[in-house]
């Protein structure tokens, strides 16, 4: 076969003869990795993916159809990209539920909770602390006793020294810079 052949042609004869398979990982396998790279951020991880893409690529090459505006290429980086995807979750829903406090874990248990409801709260209480610890010291502190302690403005201006005036804009200037951090936060992921 003529290695000037285009993709969809490559994939079509794959079918009779798999070894043909083998061109189109050699010309994609590089730019996946690279790709699979940007999303997990660990080369053995983008290159498990990466491999788990082109098994899938092949065993879908038949229902793969070469419709405008839809070539080989995008449609096998998709398949990449879904699969890195589905991978960076697993593993972030791995590390949570060893990073999980085994305290919150038996509570959760009196509350019957699904192993799921647990993961989603302690990835929600991650990301919450790493969203705190990310304001300045003064700011982060008056957070976590306002809004993880529960304590009241009278309690925490009474232990800070501070008015309760002054209590309500570090407050609000926290929201406010923790807000733009989410907003950042939304903006990297989206790229």
């Amino acid at each position: 076969m003529d290695f000037e052949e285009k993709d969809e042609e490559i994939l079509a004869a794959s079918l009779n003869k798999p070894a043909l398979f083998k061109i189109l990982v050699d010309r994609y396998q590089e730019a996946f990795i690279r790709k699979a790279l940007g999303i997990l951020k660990q080369r053995e991880e983008a290159e498990d993916v990466v491999q788990d893409a082109f098994v899938k690529i092949y065993r879908n090459a038949g229902k793969f159809k070469k419709i405008e505006g839809i070539e080989f290429k995008s449609w096998a980086y998709r398949v990449l990209v879904n699969t890195a995807i589905s991978r960076y979750r697993q593993i972030s829903k791995k590390r949570q539920a060893e990073s999980a406090n085994p305290l919150d874990l038996e509570l959760a248990s009196e509350r019957n909770l699904s192993t799921e409801d647990i993961v989603l709260e302690s990835e929600t209480k991650s990301v919450t602390a790493d969203l705190i610890s990310r304001l300045p010291k003064h700011l982060a502190h008056l957070v976590s006793l306002y809004y993880l302690e529960d304590k009241s403005y009278k309690d925490i201006a009474k232990e800070e020294s501070v008015t309760i005036p002054a209590l309500k804009m570090k407050l609000f200037r926290a929201k406010k810079l923790l807000k733009e951090l989410v907003n950042k936060n939304e903006d990297e992921r989206k790229k």
